[in-house]
């Protein structure tokens, strides 16, 4: 292999890791309520899904390593995903691809999060360690089954600091609905990556991603996923698709089993285009209004815009007719029916 396509094909790994911790990183911001069955079935707990969780800060550290000239460069290392539940503190860590370090990297965010609940008092200093798994979106013959840190002290004692790795490849799609492990279904896809990229047969791809489309909609109709969970999990299922096939002959196919293509979520664009319409509409009504009046008229607008859009998307989706559709506008986003009435003609056609 040349330097060139050597080089390209170390940047194309990095591309897609991103890619990876992004998805990650947006899904435990905006849907921290979808990870507590994750910790449930990791940890065996059985915490019910409406408990408050706290997402904690990620705290890094500096870390000096070799680049491809032999030159040393620092960094900085930022754990993934710190979530709190009652006095319990769990550490997860998505990865993308083997990595040697991983070991001595859960054992340095373990500690600076210990510190955060340390207590001490003279000559005696109580550190809690969190608790710990590490997430692997892909398997090779070197992913470890389990991440194991032993501390080793100077009178011969040593504590075994251990935990068993979650690799996604070994989940069943069955067993990923089953136990609601909602966080995991974006990744699903990663295990056809080479048959995605080679142009392949992606027919178990497409079958597998159809399940999840059909079963993410029916626990939608069940009320355990709400509109912008579900939209949004369809997105990134979406982004991680673009991003392994890069826009081969498989894109179109496998984005559109979905929904079409979403980098941004999918509830981010139709809120952000109904706010640019309503805020258009309302600047034009603040030239003769008042700027401040009709702007803040037009941010209204626009927001109730996109939440209606999305209302009626999912209702036609779903197989609602136009009457419970109206009916959901009203009781959801506190639309009068004549407003509704307006966005259904607007975004869904003329209501019956």
């Amino acid at each position: 292999m040349s330097a060139m396509s050597d080089l390209r094909e170390e940047n194309n790994m990095q591309k897609k890791t991103h890619d990876y911790d992004n998805v990650f990183k947006t899904m435990k911001s905006k849907h921290k309520r979808l990870f507590v069955s994750v910790i449930n079935d990791i940890f065996g707990k059985n915490y019910s899904l409406d408990i408050h969780v706290d997402i904690l800060p990620s705290e890094g550290y500096l870390t000096e390593s070799e680049t491809r000239d032999g030159g040393r460069e620092i960094e900085e290392q930022i754990s993934d995903f710190l979530i709190k539940i009652g006095k319990e503190v769990y550490l997860l860590e998505c990865q993308s691809y083997d990595d040697g370090s991983m070991a001595i990297r859960i054992a340095e965010y373990a500690f600076i999060v210990a510190r955060q609940f340390a207590k001490w008092d003279i000559g005696h200093a109580t550190i809690p360690m969190p608790r710990f798994s590490v997430i692997y979106v892909k398997r090779t013959e070197k992913t470890p089954k389990e991440t194991k840190i032993t501390f080793v002290f100077p009178d011969g004692q040593s504590v075994d600091y251990e935990s068993d790795n979650v690799i996604l490849e070994q989940l069943t799609k069955e067993y990923i609905v089953e136990k609601r492990l909602f966080p995991y279904i974006p990744f699903y896809i990663a295990r056809y990556e080479k048959d995605i990229t080679a142009e392949q047969d992606v027919g178990p791809a497409v079958d597998d991603l159809t399940y999840f489309r059909d079963e993410m909609l029916r626990l939608h109709r069940d009320g355990e996923l709400s509109d912008v969970e579900m939209i949004d999990l369809m997105g990134f299922v979406n982004t991680i698709i673009t991003h392994i096939a890069n826009g081969n002959r498989n894109e179109e196919r496998l984005v559109n089993i979905m929904g079409g293509t979403v980098i941004e979520t999918e509830s981010e664009r139709l809120v952000r285009q109904g706010i640019s319409q309503g805020i258009s509409q309302g600047l034009s009504q603040g030239l003769s209004q008042g700027l401040s009046q009709g702007l803040s008229q037009g941010l209204s607008e626009g927001m109730a815009q996109g939440q209606a859009k999305m209302l009626i998307e999912l209702g036609r989706e779903d197989g609602y007719d136009d009457e419970t559709i109206l009916k959901r506008m009203q009781e959801k986003i506190g639309l009068s029916l004549e407003e509704a009435e307006k966005y259904m003609k607007m975004f869904g056609g003329e209501t019956s």
